[in-house]
């Protein structure tokens, strides 16, 4: 499976976002390389097109997704009914690596990605080591009791707490469970790109 490989610090700054547990943005409010510091009060004004990339580019890195798999997402969200851009911020939420980070069992959805992977987690009762598996409403999101004890999980467990569920999402804290009982409404969504420049981006 293909993989961005690129550094998270950079990649931060560059995209003016925090994509690991660290805000780097706040740090260094500028971007990597020699000539950053030059461009902390004077950044080049970006055209129509750099910023629909750069609203794509965002995206795409808060998710760790490819260019490949996000372009499918807009494309089966623009033949669904409504807002393309509103559904097309439905399906990259419902992704179960998504759920695990919303649900607070990890800390970044990175963590979340590993956690999936190793077959940690169940969705209704079935093993699921996909993590762009999509989730649907009803469906019930469980640590395999086997793997409760291990390290990754346990840490997660500590810091569940800390985590502000969406009202999509429906957290047992006893039982480590979450459910989903209803679509991602946009005020539940980390607006932190423009969607609608993202819908433009590929409508051209």
């Amino acid at each position: 499976m293909a993989k961005d490989r690129s550094k998270i610090v950079k990649r931060s700054r560059r995209l003016g976002i925090t994509l690991g547990k660290e805000n780097y943005v706040r740090r260094r409010p500028y971007p990597p390389g020699i000539h950053g510091p030059k461009n902390v009060r004077r950044r080049p004004r970006l055209s129509s097109y750099g910023e629909q990339l750069l609203e794509k580019q965002k995206a795409k890195a808060l998710y760790g997704i490819l260019e490949r798999q996000f372009r499918g997402y807009y494309q089966k969200a623009s033949k669904k009914t409504g807002n393309t851009a509103e559904v097309m911020l439905q399906l990259l939420e419902l992704r179960l690596d998504n759920i695990i980070y919303r649900l607070g069992i990890a800390k970044t959805r990175r963590q979340a990605r590993q956690i999936v992977n190793h077959g940690f987690i169940e969705v209704n009762g079935k093993r699921v080591d996909i993590p762009s598996f999509s989730a649907r409403i009803g469906d019930e999101i469980s640590i395999k009791q086997s793997k409760i004890e291990k390290g990754i999980i346990k840490q997660g467990i500590e810091n569940i707490k800390e985590t502000q569920v969406p009202s999509w999402l429906a957290r047992d804290e006893k039982a480590i469970t979450g459910k989903v009982t209803a679509l991602p409404a946009s005020e539940d969504i980390e607006q932190l790109f423009d969607s609608t420049l993202i819908v433009e981006f590929y409508s051209r």
